[in-house]
C-alpha cells in the first residue's frame, strides 16, 4: 500500500471522535503461542489453525476463553451509477431482487449462515428504488437512492462516504453490545466489482487492464470494456485520487455499500472482534478501511480467494506494502481457496468454521503436563 495513502491518529480522532483501535500486541501472540506449544501435539502441526488461534487470543487482549460465538454477518447492498455504462450482464434491478431473495431466506449466504450457526442481517445502504418495507432481518441504513457514476464524477460526497463509515462503525458497536463476539462482512450490489477494482487502483497502484475480471458473468468484451470505464473513472477523478486522503479517494470511486462495509471492519477491531472479510469487493473496503487505520489488520481475517482474477494481486500488492509488522499480526494469505466468486459474505460464512475449531484447540485441549504426555524435546 501507497504509505501516503493513509491517515495520521489526529485526522482519525478528528473524523471518528472516540474511535479506539489498539494493535494487537507482540506479547500477546508470542504468549498464545508459548501456549499451542505446550498442547499434545508436536509443535504447529496444526498449521494455520494455530495462526487463528493466537491471533484470536491477542485480538482479545488475552481474555480467556476465546470465544468467536454468536456470530453475525452483516451483508450490506447498494447501488451504483456506474451500471448505466453497461459494466454487468445484469441489470440493476437485481440488487433489489437479491435483498428481497435475504430476507426470504433463499439465497446462497441464508443457507451458509444456518449451516454455520451464523446470525444474518441486511443492510441496506442505498439501493434504487428507496425503502424496503420494514422486515425483521433489513437494517435500513441508506445513503441514498444509488451513487452517481463513477465514470463521470464522484461517485458520492466526501461528507456521504463520512456518514457510511460512520454508520458501519455504528453497526459494529451495536453488534458488540448485544453480544455478538464475532463480525462478517459481505455485499450485493450489480456494478461494485466496478467500483471495487477502481478502489484497488487507486490505493495501491494497479491498473484496471490487469485485475478487471468478469464480476457477475461478464464475458472477454465486456470485461474489456469494463477496465476502459476504470480507467475513465481514475482519469476523472484524478484530483480526488492525488489527494491521498483514503476517504476522499472511496468517496470518489467506492459505493455506499462499499463506505459502510469499511466502517464495520474499523468498528469491529474497535470492539477488540474478528471481522470476516469476504472476497473481491469487501476485500477493496479492507484495503480502504486500512489506509484510514492500519491497526485495523489485527483483527480482520481473509477468509478466501476469489475467483475474481484481480484478487491474487491485489492482496500481494497489499501485503508488500505493509512492511514492518508480522505476518501473524496481518491479514495474512486468505483461508480457503474454493474457486468461489459469488460474494454476499458465503465465504466468510464458511471460514467461521475454522475460527470456531482455532478457538476450541485453544480453550480445551490438554496440556502435556495436565493429560500426562511426555513432550519430546529433541
Amino acid at each position: 500500500m501507497d504509505k501516503k495513502i493513509s491517515f495520521t491518529s489526529a485526522d482519525l480522532e478528528a473524523l471518528f471522535p472516540g474511535l479506539r483501535i489498539e494493535a494487537v500486541r507482540r506479547e500477546d501472540l508470542d504468549a498464545a503461542q508459548a501456549h499451542l506449544d505446550n498442547l499434545t501435539k508436536p509443535r504447529g502441526s496444526l498449521g494455520r489453525l494455530e495462526e487463528l488461534a493466537a491471533r484470536l487470543y491477542a485480538m482479545s487482549g488475552g481474555r480467556l476463553p476465546l470465544s468467536v460465538s454468536p456470530a453475525l454477518m452483516l451483508t450490506v447492498a447498494g447501488d451504483h451509477g456506474v451500471a448505466a455504462r453497461g459494466v454487468s450482464p445484469f441489470p440493476q434491478a437485481v440488487t433489489r431482487q437479491m435483498v428481497m431473495n435475504f430476507c426470504n431466506g433463499g439465497a446462497a449466504v441464508n443457507v451458509l449462515c444456518r449451516c454455520g450457526g451464523l446470525d444474518l442481517r441486511v443492510v441496506d445502504a442505498g439501493c434504487v428504488g428507496g425503502p424496503f418495507a420494514p422486515h425483521p432481518m433489513l437494517l435500513d441504513r441508506r445513503l441514498g437512492d444509488g451513487t452517481a457514476d463513477m465514470s463521470r464524477g464522484p461517485a458520492m460526497s466526501r461528507e456521504t462516504c463520512l456518514q457510511g463509515l460512520r454508520l458501519g462503525l455504528e453497526l459494529a458497536a451495536g453488534a458488540a453490545h448485544e453480544g455478538y463476539r464475532c463480525l462478517g462482512t459481505g455485499e450485493m450490489g450489480i456494478a461494485n466489482s466496478t467500483a471495487g477494482t477502481a478502489l484497488y487502483c487507486a490505493l495501491l497502484g494497479l491498473e484496471p487492464e490487469d485485475i478487471t475480471g468478469p464480476g457477475a458473468g461478464s464475458d472477454p468484451a465486456m470485461v474489456r470494456h469494463k477496465a476502459g470505464i476504470v480507467r475513465e473513472a481514475l482519469r476523472v477523478n484524478a484530483a480526488a485520487l492525488a489527494s491521498a486522503d483514503p476517504v476522499t479517494i472511496l468517496a470518489a470511486v467506492g459505493g455506499f455499500e462499499i463506505a459502510v462495509m469499511s466502517g464495520i471492519m474499523l468498528g469491529a477491531a474497535a470492539q477488540r472482534l474478528p471481522v470476516l472479510v469476504d472476497g473481491f469487493i469487501c476485500s477493496a473496503a479492507y484495503v480502504a478501511a486500512l489506509a484510514i487505520c492500519p491497526d485495523l489488520a489485527g483483527y480482520a481475517v481473509l477468509s478466501h480467494a476469489s475467483a475474481e482474477p484481480g484478487h491474487g494481486p491485489a492482496l500481494a500488492r497489499l501485503d508488500s506494502g505493509m512492511s514492518g509488522g508480522t505476518s501473524e499480526e496481518m491479514s495474512g494469505e486468505p483461508l480457503l481457496h474454493l474457486n468461489m466468486r459469488l460474494g454476499e459474505g458465503t465465504g466468510g460464512a464458511l471460514a467461521y468454521h475454522l475460527l470456531r475449531g482455532a478457538a476450541a484447540v485453544y480453550n480445551d485441549m490438554a496440556t502435556f503436563s495436565s493429560a500426562g504426555v511426555e513432550e519430546r524435546t529433541a
